[in-house]
């Protein structure tokens, strides 16, 4: 038998959101093909609850208190759920619910129970999906966004990799927003000090807690643990079983420059 790979999978709120049931769908479709061709086994990591919720209850204000966004959070996760659970069901497989706090992992027995509970889940065939618990979270005990939460599961599972799906094509030299003629970068073994400060500098999410800098501490942490992590536009077409036939996309950060399983 051909070796098992494990994929922890990110997806971030603004692609969530915007690429609704049509994208959830395309995603799930893939992971159902990662397994049956690469044997490739994903932890699918999810934002977009609190952003779902606001959209169905036209909550929009600026400024919100931690109980609202508790409450947004209650809304929001069922509604998500239900459409990772409708795209899963249209490929025979079969989803469940994690909802974490950074206690769950600082703390050593809730680690190793969440760890024994995501390893039976894997070898069940079950797709566990994984989301910050905010309904219950405080400043204390929250990961701070799902870009941190996936990169410390992926650590805890012994991931080969770490995809980060996001709204860009991947790290650039300069904000492209800025500079259209600034290059992407398709390579980095390590990321530098330039890096992490441009992306300081530049980033903003305007849906969500993250943005690209998040999103390279969460490669950093990943990448020293000898994890491999790609920065990837989520709606690219077959993005992840690009990855996994060897094509080069958006940003690979650590290892070798991406070989097909």
């Amino acid at each position: 038998m051909s070796k098992t790979h494990r994929w922890v999978v990110k997806a971030g709120s603004k692609m969530v959101c915007e690429g609704g049931p049509l994208l959830i769908r395309a995603w799930m479709q893939q992971v159902s093909l990662l397994r049956k061709k690469h044997n490739v086994e994903v932890i699918w990591v999810t934002s977009g609850a609190i952003a779902w919720a606001t959209e169905r209850t036209d909550f929009d204000r600026p400024k919100r208190t931690l109980p609202q966004k508790q409450a947004l959070s209650a809304i929001g996760q069922p509604l998500i759920m239900d459409q990772y659970n409708i795209a899963l069901q249209a490929t025979g497989l079969l989803g469940s619910q994690v909802l974490l706090t950074a206690s769950d992992i600082k703390n050593s027995v809730r680690s190793r129970n969440l760890h024994n509970t995501l390893s039976e889940l894997l070898r069940w065939k079950v797709i566990p999906i994984l989301n910050e618990n905010d309904a219950v979270s405080t400043e204390e005990i929250q990961f701070g966004d799902n870009d941190s939460l996936a990169s410390q599961v992926a650590i805890m599972m012994r991931a080969e990799r770490l995809i980060l799906l996001t709204d860009v094509d991947g790290l650039y030299e300069a904000d492209p927003k800025r500079h259209p003629q600034a290059k992407r970068i398709a390579y980095r073994q390590r990321l530098s000090a330039k890096d992490h400060a441009m992306a300081k500098h530049n980033s903003k999410a305007s849906i969500g807690t993250g943005g690209m800098r998040s999103k390279l501490l969460a490669a950093g942490r990943a990448c020293h643990q000898g994890i491999v992590t790609h920065l990837v536009r989520g709606d690219w077409p077959n993005n992840l079983l690009e990855i996994a036939a060897g094509r080069a996309l958006g940003t690979q950060i650590g290892g070798r420059l991406v070989a097909p399983l």
